[in-house]
């Protein structure tokens, strides 16, 4: 049985966490949240410790004046990697900044983080406490929470629509995006977020690209905005998630 348990941030924020072992178990998990399905659900795919604070100054506007504004209206939820770094942290960041209430997941697996209070680690990473609800999954190594992040979305969503969003990323992004389009799941990269993001951009656009990147482009489910128009990422995501 999944029983959620409260965690307790230094910073005074709270969310709630569940453990899941089995796909079976994701119903009754996200039930045990508070979570109803059938919302609209964006998967937020990224670069993590290797953005750099730099990157992270440039990029923050696409999270308070581009993911935040399409998601509030429609009552979507967001899941990603849940750790305080990164797109993570930024969209975490975003979402107490501008007191948004939407549902916030982090999809990890639970031998890659440190819960709050645990004895600090280099090997893993702190959860970032700006996040509303955790799922912690089997494995310990990055990556191993790709394939449960897709499905998450998918019990979540439960029927209604869903995007993939990649800005920056590295080769966990890859894997996201290939499960998302294993899914059906329409893929919105961030072009001039960098690394993964950009060689999809390039891909769409029809440019010198990573053969990976050519390879998935070609599903017709990607499709590319720019970095520096926050607006445009509001206005396709929006349109994404609100398609019959």
């Amino acid at each position: 049985m999944t029983t959620p348990f409260s965690l307790h941030f230094a910073d005074g924020q709270e969310a709630t966490a569940v453990r899941v072992q089995r796909d079976g178990e994701l119903p009754a998990a996200l039930a045990a949240l508070g979570l109803k399905a059938s919302r609209p659900v964006a998967v937020i795919s990224g670069g993590a410790d290797r953005l750099d604070p730099a990157d992270q100054d440039r990029l923050r506007p696409l999270f308070g004046s581009g993911l935040v504004p399409a998601l509030v209206p429609l009552g979507a939820a967001a899941i990603d990697g849940g750790t305080w770094s990164g797109v993570m942290r930024l969209l975490g960041e975003a979402r107490s900044v501008t007191d948004a209430g939407f549902p916030l997941v982090g999809v990890a697996a639970a031998g890659t983080v440190t819960l709050p209070g645990d004895q600090p680690s280099q090997d893993r990473a702190m959860l970032d406490p700006d996040h509303s609800h955790f799922v912690l999954v089997p494995g310990d190594h990055w990556g191993a929470e790709s394939g449960w992040m897709a499905r998450v979305a998918t019990e979540l969503a439960g029927g209604a629509a869903t995007a993939t969003v990649v800005i920056n990323g590295g080769e966990i992004a890859y894997s996201d995006v290939q499960r998302s389009l294993a899914a059906g799941r329409p893929v919105i990269a961030v072009a001039g977020s960098g690394r993964i993001a950009d060689q999809l951009a390039a891909a769409v656009e029809g440019g010198p690209a990573d053969e990976r990147a050519v390879a998935l482009v070609r599903s017709g489910l990607v499709q590319s905005v720019p970095a520096d128009v926050p607006a445009r990422l509001a206005s396709v995501l929006t349109s994404v998630l609100t398609r019959a």
